[in-house]
């Protein structure tokens, strides 16, 4: 039996999960939520179905300026190993698109009421509505300051989040108290979050979406792409591939790079069977208006800035011939955004950085400066991609903090 006393800050996914596991092999666990309710991000994420792992887990996913941290965290902790787990605590899972995988039920709430029952059955004290204030270590024994009295423990797990998503909780608390402790940050910046233009076209395209490819610049050298959902707004573009994209485009705003993205709007059709496609439609003596046939093949709410970047001189369909119909089909395929900003963390699923990795021990999670210190989820200078990478490596961290506490 282990009579270590274990207070984990932050009963998000991988705190549930930490809880859980020590729990089960005797630890007295008492987990702090600064929420009402735990697992509000789990409640949240993928429009509410919880998008919860993910089938084809590989290194690549993921992110960190420590990248071996991550080899070694995932080791033997593949997506099994996290259904196993949730088998356990009475969770069926089901596989979506590009290995996405939901709870049966598809609804979040579904995941974050069967960790809590779980966790309170294996004899957690859960404590919601409790924000910590301040830490001390006197001799190996943790003072937590908490808004309900303070708390005592022999070890103590960190697991409060990032920045990313304030109105959900995400906050900068757990950087500053790992720091006052000796850990080392790095810079975070917002992922997966919206991007925002200061081009007034993006504002006349509001509510456009087109299965579509961005590809990024950073003064002017081509930097990576991404294809799927692109959706226009009032404030820039956001949509899928504008999300995955993301993560990059952060990284160079702050570095002051000046980023732009050129959009393909029909990455179905090759340059050449665009061309053809285009000049096949073009009936002699027509005095169409060229804004009007080009509705046949594009958003209507495009066509004005198609026209303008473009600088097509034909006006009605007769006019046009091989060489201005090449000026559109061009623009068509590299439709030119500025990117300015994003929508920072309160739009962002995730931030990039945070605590530095090469303080903390992958196989136990354990701080290397502050022994019975323990760190999990996204406080680590760790992010992965969309489509449940995020979600895994909580997973994981919070078995790992388990299986060695």
């Amino acid at each position: 039996m282990n009579n270590e006393k274990m207070i984990i800050i932050g009963a998000g996914a991988a705190g549930l999960v930490a809880a859980i596991i020590s729990a089960r092999a005797g630890g007295r666990v008492t987990l702090l939520e600064q929420n009402r309710k735990v697992g509000k991000k789990i409640l949240v994420s993928g429009n509410g179905k919880c998008n919860i792992d993910n089938r084809y887990i590989n290194l690549n996913r993921f992110h960190s300026q420590n990248p071996s941290f991550i080899e070694k965290v995932l080791e033997g902790y593949g997506f099994e190993v996290i259904e196993k787990f949730f088998t356990s605590i009475g969770l069926e899972l089901v596989e979506g698109k590009e290995g996405k995988i939901f709870p049966m039920s598809l609804q979040a709430s579904s995941v974050a009421e069967l960790l809590e029952y779980e966790a309170k059955r294996v004899g957690v004290e859960i404590i919601c509505d409790c924000t910590v204030t301040g830490i001390e270590k006197e001799d190996d024994i943790f003072k937590v300051e908490t808004s309900q009295g303070t708390k005592a423990c022999d070890k103590l797990l960190i697991t409060s989040g990032s920045p990313a998503a304030p109105q959900l909780g995400g906050n900068n608390s757990g950087y500053a108290f790992a720091t006052k402790m000796g850990h080392s940050l790095i810079p975070r910046h917002p992922s997966l979050v919206q991007l925002c233009s200061e081009e007034s076209w993006v504002k006349a395209c509001a509510g456009v979406k087109v299965a579509g490819v961005a590809k990024l610049y950073a003064n002017g050298e081509y930097i990576t792409e991404k294809k799927g959902d692109l959706l226009f707004t009032n404030y820039g573009i956001s949509g899928l591939a504008i999300l995955d994209l993301s993560r990059e485009v952060s990284t160079r705003l702050a570095n002051f790079d000046y980023c732009e993205l050129s959009l393909d709007l029909i990455p179905t059709l090759s340059k050449e069977k665009l061309t053809n496609l285009l000049l096949g439609r073009v009936q002699k003596g027509s005095e169409k208006p060229i804004e009007l046939w080009l509705q046949g093949v594009i958003n209507k709410k495009l066509i004005k800035i198609i026209l303008k970047q473009s600088k097509c001189k034909s006006r009605i369909e007769s006019d046009l011939n091989r060489k201005e119909i090449n000026k559109l089909v061009h623009t068509i395929k590299n439709l030119k955004l500025s990117i300015n900003n994003t929508k920072g963390f309160k739009g962002a699923e995730v931030a990039t950085g945070g605590i530095d990795t090469t303080e903390v021990n992958p196989q136990t999670m354990e701080s290397k400066l502050v022994p019975n210190l323990y760190f999990a989820g996204e406080i680590l200078d760790v992010d992965g991609d969309r489509g449940g990478f995020n979600f895994h490596f909580a997973w994981v961290c919070g078995l790992r903090v388990g299986d060695s506490t």
